[in-house]
């Protein structure tokens, strides 16, 4: 059974809200009430004993019948804090862990990223819903996104082709639009997948200079792995794929480019899966010198 962390915290902050609500604007009082009832009942028994111990005893009286039951205690007292959780997960920035190779060398297994949340738009949480537009993705971002092929798993590949460009990867050439993506090489890198060694290349995506994985010499198959939406606007090739862009959706490739399941496999990403833009590593706990940004 898949758990939808941002759904739990939901019905927790519902939960936890509406008890406060109900403590704030009901119960409160009616325990305030009780409690100076319960302090007056204490006038007889007080009677004949020194002032500050008969005072000692009603305010006794008095907290105990104010003092709320654990479960409100617990949910008014949690509140703010899921509350806070809650707005700045679904508004502002959301943690990922990278859990795999397909972005290497910009994110390695094991890194923890942010991801900020409003720059393509303010969405309502749990339902995803776009209600106020801010921005789009750009060529050469980094995003983070549902898995077409099921939603209730996160991707996080870099944005090639925009709504409309025709993106083609032939022969491990990427082109956009009729024009090759320029690539130098820059050394070797070790691929723990693999262990081995893999060309490491410098690539200019749009106004984003990063780097790329790519053993020019192995061979790849590209294939379909599913009968995708819009899967007629791609045309697969012996040694490549050619796709043109629907509007509202994104065309979304690894930077580990032999090892990456993206949309060369499973098609394109609509506006409404995306979740946001990553761009910090704000943790790697076996090789912290990680830590910052990244393009």
């Amino acid at each position: 059974m898949s758990w939808d962390f941002a759904l739990i915290l939901f019905l927790l902050l519902v939960v936890t809200g509406f008890v406060w609500c109900l403590d704030f604007f009901l119960l409160r009082a009616r325990r305030r009430a009780g409690a100076v009832a319960a302090m007056a009942a204490t006038s007889q028994s007080v009677a004949g004993l020194e002032q500050s111990e008969a005072a000692r005893i009603r305010q006794e009286a008095y907290d105990k019948a104010n003092r709320p039951p654990w479960w409100i205690e617990y949910c008014v007292s949690f509140f703010p804090v899921i509350l806070f959780v809650f707005a700045l997960r679904a508004f502002v920035v959301e943690p990922f862990r990278i859990p795999s190779g397909s972005m290497l060398p910009t994110l390695q297994d094991g890194d923890l990223i942010l991801v900020n949340k409003f720059q393509y738009g303010i969405r309502l949480p749990v339902i995803d819903k776009k209600i106020i537009d801010v921005g789009t993705p750009s060529r050469g971002d980094v995003m983070v996104f549902r898995y077409p092929v099921d939603p209730s798993v996160d991707y996080i590949k870099r944005v090639v082709g925009l709504p409309g460009d025709v993106v083609q990867y032939q022969n491990k050439v990427l082109s956009i639009n009729g024009q090759e993506v320029s690539h130098v090489r820059e050394g070797d890198f070790f691929e723990p997948d693999r262990s081995s060694y893999v060309g490491r290349y410098s690539e200019q995506l749009g106004p984003v200079k990063h780097h790329i994985l790519l053993n020019k010499q192995a061979g790849q198959d590209y294939m379909a792995i599913s009968n995708y939406p819009y899967r007629d606007n791609c045309e697969y090739l012996g040694n490549g794929v050619r796709c043109t862009v629907p509007a509202g959706h994104y065309f979304m490739m690894g930077d580990n480019r032999d090892n990456s399941l993206d949309s060369r496999y499973w098609g394109f990403v609509p506006d409404q899966y995306i979740v946001g833009r990553a761009f910090f590593i704000w943790m790697n706990f076996s090789e912290p010198s990680r830590i910052g940004r990244f393009h």
